[in-house]
This record gives structure tokens, sequence and C-alpha cells, in this order.
């Protein structure tokens, strides 16, 4: 079998970001837009809570999701099987309706001489979900970052989640939840490792 080509992260291309002044500005155009009228007193500070919001959902641009994984620990006493992280929740929003995305990752390594902190994982999730999405990109992005971050010897990410986009409008179909998964190394290759990671996610 020919060798995997390694995987690669693609860098986040720089773009100018506005003032704040413009994007409370921006806010306003759209509540005209909606409807109402952005002058009224229950509407008067929401452009600048909006603004607020937008830098808490949004901070994961601010960061690199490789930084989180440069702590490494290599006293393990030889410890080399599977790492698993469940049911890490998320918060995310939609990048083609900026609707919310609601679920969970779980995120599974095989360790090849060093383990990072559990929160680190946690993290790498969160630093992705607090970015526009697509739940494929962002399944791969996880995987992909720990794979060159760690350089375990097998990565596996699944996550499952609602996305409001499909839920609240469109096809109104409530209860919807999407499944992604990404295999990397021995957890791609391995049926019997594959198995048990998804064994222990409650998926197999």
């Amino acid at each position: 079998m020919a060798p995997k080509a390694p995987v690669q992260l693609v860098p986040a291309q720089p773009v100018i970001r506005p003032s704040r002044a413009e994007a409370e500005e921006a806010v306003r155009v759209l509540l005209r837009w909606a409807g109402d009228d952005p002058s009224r007193e229950g509407l008067m500070g929401t452009p600048e809570r909006v603004a607020r919001a937008y830098e808490e959902w949004f901070g994961g641009y601010g960061e690199d999701p490789l930084e989180l994984l440069q702590r490494t620990f290599e006293e393990t006493d030889g410890y080399d099987e599977l790492v698993l992280l469940r049911d890490i929740r998320f918060e995310s929003f939609c990048e083609h309706h900026m609707a919310p995305i609601s679920g969970v990752a779980h995120v599974a390594y095989l360790p090849r001489e060093r383990v990072v902190g559990i929160s680190k994982l946690a993290r790498v999730v969160e630093l992705y979900a607090r970015r526009l999405q697509i739940q494929e990109k962002m399944t791969a992005q996880v995987a992909n970052t720990i794979q060159e971050g760690l350089n375990p010897r097998g990565v596996a990410v699944v996550i499952e989640a609602s996305h409001a986009c499909m839920t609240s409008r469109g096809v109104n179909k409530p209860g919807t939840r999407m499944v992604t998964s990404r295999m990397l190394g021995a957890l791609q290759d391995d049926p019997s490792r594959r198995r048990e990671f998804l064994s222990l996610i409650g998926r197999a």
C-alpha cells in the first residue's frame, strides 16, 4: 500500500476587520431590513450587545489551534492505549445562514510517546466551534490539528450536532442530528481499533 500523504492544515487567509462602529452600524441596517426601528428603546443598545456577543461567539479566529497542543507529557509509564474524551459540548454557527449549531464532539488519539492535558482536546474543539463552520470541515480541522500537533499513531473525531438552519427554517425538521467522522492513522486502518473507539462512544 502506498504511504499516505501527511496531513496539512490550510492557514486561514488574513482579513481586514471593520471597526466596532462599522459593525454596530451593520446591525442597525439589519434591524431596519427586518422591519424594526433600531432607535426605539428596546433596540437602542442592541448593536453594541451584538458586537460584544460576536467577539465571544467568534473568538476562535484570534487563536492558533496548534499552540494549544505545545505542552505535552512524556511520563506515561509506557501508556499507549486509546485516550478518549467524550461528549464535549459545543455551540457554533453555520457559515451558510449564520444559524446556531449545537452538539457534542468525541475526540480520541493513540499516543506515540507523549500525551496532552485533556482540557486541551476540549479547547481545540471549542476554538474551531467559535468560527463560522460547516460540520464536515470542523470535524476534519479538529482531527488534522491533533494529528499535526501530537503526531500520534491514530486520531478519531466524531461530531453529532443539530443545525438550526434546517430545524427552524427551510425543511423545518426539528429533532434531526447530523453525524460526521474523521479517522486517521491506526484508527482508520486497524478495524479493531476503529471498533473500540466506536464502541466506547456508543456507536458500534
